[in-house]
């Protein structure tokens, strides 16, 4: 299908181009970006008005846990650990493949509606997440979270290396990584056998790391270390890692992972929420690394909505350092986008609008009094747009919302059957 946009204020994110273009046309060509113009006349199926709006790539939110929509508010006054085994697992026991695929729809939802294109995975019955993002559209990286506690480690590696061989080159918007929960879930021969499994598939690791202070105690302690980064040396050398979290770093740590090959999923809110703290993401930057925005689950994120993550992030980083300058609008803006696709190593494919890139895109209206007047149009979008903003989302050149309607599900039905599953388990 050929599908023309018109007309619009273009913030692209790509490097060879202006940071932002006016009545600028996009043209689409099944699931891809085809040609970036003005006052382009095609012979097309469906034109898109875009007059007074901002089309930009849609978002990459690069660390959660999607069927944990149905935990949103339940962590209030928890401390990560004992939340999780006191509230969550408890309930997650109970949870059916059906109620996986109906707290992953809910997700997916909140996603298209917020601009979010792309989300990083991390959780259990992988089977019916994926359905749930093929159904409703979104792309996705994702895994079977890989943990041993219970002795069931062996068992996770298989169902995670049998989805890989099932959805690979079957679904084009779905791809991996080997998600390990983290060192202080694990021990060295279990992740030693999730490296052989990243490096059999060519997959990113994907692990919780240095969320919390006991978490970096547990650590040092149970792989008798001086630091965890240790670990990230000795295990993951040369492989491309994604680091949830990464709070509780000192710079001299920073230092040392800049000389791997990490990527950092900065999680404000839930960090905030759950009292870890604030990640040092301008030390972090400024040693080379690349930082993306996550949410985290909403049970300890609250929401998928990276506008609210990206709004966040710059205040915080300005507030602790005491510097203003630290972190333009237009920098936060690459962290949810270019650099979202660089951490999930999508760059390729996705993360900025250019031509024979998947058309992964979103169309936000500035139409209201909060919007007005138009200053700067980073700094509006990064502190004064909302999820709610968003008019259109496109993934790999379909049109999954239009108008703000939905083209793929009944959200209301959605919405009750998610709160039927939360009053059964809790």
């Amino acid at each position: 299908m050929k599908i023309l946009i018109k007309n619009a204020n273009l913030i692209s994110m790509d490097n060879k181009r202006p940071q932002i273009e006016e009545k600028m046309d996009i043209l689409i060509e099944d699931t891809k970006i085809k040609k970036i113009d003005k006052n382009m006349k095609e012979d097309v199926e469906k034109v898109i008005d875009a007059t007074g709006k901002v089309v930009m790539p849609g978002f990459v939110n690069t660390h959660s846990h999607v069927p944990m929509s149905i935990f949103r508010e339940t962590v209030d006054g928890y401390i990560t650990q004992d939340w999780l085994e006191q509230k969550i697992w408890p309930m997650e026991d109970k949870l059916t493949s059906e109620d996986i695929y109906d707290a992953s729809m809910l997700s997916c939802i909140e996603m298209i509606k917020t601009g979010t294109t792309t989300i990083n995975d991390m959780y259990f019955m992988t089977d019916d997440i994926i359905k749930a993002a093929i159904d409703s559209g979104v792309r996705m990286q994702t895994t079977r979270t890989l943990m041993d506690l219970t002795g069931d480690g062996n068992t996770r590696i298989q169902e995670l290396e049998e989805i890989i061989k099932e959805y690979t080159n079957k679904a084009e918007t779905i791809s991996f990584n080997i998600g390990i929960h983290g060192f202080y879930t694990t021990n060295a021969p279990y992740v030693e056998k999730c490296v052989q499994l990243a490096k059999k598939y060519n997959l990113p690791i994907h692990i919780h790391f240095c969320e919390n202070a006991k978490e970096k105690e547990d650590i040092k302690s149970a792989y008798n270390v001086k630091s965890p980064v240790e670990l990230i040396k000795c295990y993951f050398k040369g492989m491309h890692v994604i680091l949830a979290h990464s709070v509780k770093l000192t710079k001299e740590e920073i230092e040392e992972l800049a000389n791997e090959n990490v990527y950092v999923s900065h999680c404000p809110v839930s960090n905030l929420k759950l009292g870890c703290g604030i990640a040092k993401v301008i030390d972090m930057q400024e040693e080379g690394i690349t930082v993306s925005l996550g949410t985290d689950g909403q049970g300890s994120g609250s929401n998928l909505d990276l506008f609210e993550t990206m709004k966040f992030t710059a205040l915080l980083q300005k507030g602790i350092e005491e510097n203003p300058k630290n972190l333009s609008a237009y920098e936060v803006l690459k962290m949810a986008t270019i650099d979202g696709a660089k951490t999930l190593g999508l760059e390729e494919q996705i993360g900025s609008i250019e031509e024979e890139k998947k058309a992964d895109l979103i169309m936000i209206n500035l139409n209201e009094v909060i919007q007005k007047p138009i200053n700067n149009i980073f700094a509006q979008i990064v502190y004064n747009v909302k999820g709610t903003n968003v008019e259109m989302t496109m993934v790999n050149g379909k049109i999954l919302m239009e108008n703000r309607k939905l083209s793929f599900t009944n959200e209301n039905e959605v919405y009750k059957k998610c709160n039927e599953i939360i009053k059964r388990i809790n």
